[in-house]
């Protein structure tokens, strides 16, 4: 048992009783208070091991009181909870020196162990980064997108080498720049290459220079996207394109801090942070020979997965919200979707996740005149477009059956530890499979059934039935 005292500051009093049962059946001494000003007190007598604040409180911010108690105890740890679950409020409390950042609602098993390890790890010297401006790069509330923020918060005053994998479409660049924006690198350069927008007997060349003659059509000496990061990040998109001739390079600037450019003989210092991110599966790509183990352990020191739009359909509405604001700052003009529309943007597929609501919002706005924007335009849009189920998450690269079921297999696995497929995997492949089909059919035919059902082949009282059991809205007319 421990006496540690931990001194708790929420306005909230049930959070405030439940986390003085729960810390004090762990053995802790526990005092609590609802205002700023008494923490402030208690501090500054020198009670208290360990204080947990909210960020909202009715005499003062509690971001703002972290800098007063560093100063005062440097080594009296702070833990921040806040209901205002966003990366920016992870990020300022990182850099105003909190321990940890805990998003509301919180787990209890978690908070009590976040408790234990600011108490039994040594103290380190934090220094304060500049404040960030309030602009938020990544937007969304949900559980998954806080693990995203507080690991960007935990990361950005290293230097630690990141892998960041998800769909294409789910942001990877956006958590890239946030490393970089609010990391201690954000006065250099952030430089941004694609590995699969690059021919690849360029590769070489375009990350590490080349000298005058060293290759046909070389007149001159050409800086890399190594030079050009030099005091910054690299972020390098799509990794898993890289050929193996231009791994081997990267693996030896990670390994030895230093490369040379093509037709070079003078070893090139490199103070760079690498980024890399991927939508494939670069374990897949090991065993296939096609990418190297060693560079993926070099480049996986700390892996962030970016969930797919459809694993947080909590967040749409801010982000329609969002999408909703930039267009207006286009000179597009302001427009709102109903609540009808927004329910049924969440239970969309959204095979271009983030990317694909943006440009959605983006066709809304600019093609219809109504400022309030309806369930049926929304659908007549989701009808026409390339639907979630005949998208391959790979870039959008082929409409494939292969790459439906793949989806669903991956979703499987990501969440059953590996155990075999669950048994309806034809009957949900095929649901999803159908309803675009039928809604794409009848678009064509301005809702005609009878013209559907010729060109599907199907009776048209099974139509029917199938209309009403895949809940397809029937959009008559044109735009």
């Amino acid at each position: 048992m421990t006496s540690a005292t931990v001194l708790i500051a929420d306005d909230d009093q049930g959070i405030r009783t439940v986390l003085n049962q729960a810390l004090g059946r762990v053995g802790y001494n526990v005092r609590t208070t609802g205002n700023a000003a008494t923490l402030w007190r208690w501090v500054s007598d020198g009670d208290g091991d360990l204080v947990i604040t909210d960020v909202v409180m009715p005499d003062e911010n509690g971001l703002d009181l972290i800098p007063r108690i560093r100063k005062l105890r440097p080594d009296l740890r702070i833990i921040v909870m806040s209901a205002q679950n966003t990366l920016l409020t992870a990020v300022k409390a990182a850099e105003r020196g909190a321990f940890e950042y805990l998003p509301k609602p919180f787990d209890l098993t978690e908070l009590i162990a976040v408790v234990s390890r600011a108490l039994s790890v040594k103290s380190r010297t934090q220094s304060p980064a500049a404040e960030t401006d309030e602009q938020l790069p990544i937007i969304g509330r949900s559980p998954a997108m806080q693990e995203i923020y507080r690991t960007v918060a935990r990361l950005m005053n290293t230097d630690l080498t990141a892998m960041i994998t998800g769909e294409s479409g789910t942001g990877k660049e956006l958590v890239a720049r946030a490393l970089h924006n609010f990391g201690r690198r954000r006065t250099g350069p952030f430089v941004a290459v694609n590995m699969a927008a690059i021919p690849r007997e360029l590769i070489e060349s375009e990350l590490f220079g080349h000298e005058k003659g060293s290759f046909t059509g070389a007149l001159n000496r050409a800086t890399g996207r190594f030079e050009q990061a030099e005091g910054g990040t690299l972020f390098l998109d799509e990794i898993g394109d890289m050929p193996p001739e231009a791994q081997t390079r990267l693996l030896r600037v990670l390994q030895d801090g230093q490369y040379t450019s093509v037709g070079g003989r003078t070893p090139i210092k490199s103070n760079v942070r690498i980024v890399a991110a991927t939508h494939r599966d670069l374990n897949q790509l090991i065993k296939m020979g096609s990418f190297r183990e060693d560079l993926y352990y070099r480049l996986n020191v700390v892996p962030i997965r970016l969930p797919p739009l459809r694993q947080r359909t909590e967040d749409i509405p801010e982000l329609i919200t969002h999408f909703l604001d930039h267009t207006a700052t286009e000179g597009l003009p302001d427009k709102s979707l109903d609540s009808a529309a927004i329910n049924r943007l969440k239970t969309h597929r959204w095979p271009g996740n983030v990317r694909e609501l943006e440009n959605l919002v983006k066709r809304l706005v600019a093609l219809y005149a109504d400022p309030v924007i309806g369930v049926d335009v929304v659908e007549m849009e989701l009808a026409g477009s390339t639907d979630s189920s005949l998208a391959s998450n790979h870039d959008n690269e082929s409409a494939t059956l292969g790459g439906t079921i793949e989806r669903h297999l991956q979703d499987y696995f990501d969440g059953h530890n590996g155990d075999l497929p669950p048994r309806g995997l034809y009957d949900r492949v095929l649901r999803e499979l159908e309803r675009p089909l039928i809604s794409l059919t009848l678009s064509a035919t301005r809702g005609n059934q009878v013209k559907a059902a010729e060109i599907l082949g199907l009776n048209r009282n099974t139509l029917r039935k199938k209309i009403k059991d895949l809940g397809i809205n029937i959009i008559r007319g044109t735009k």
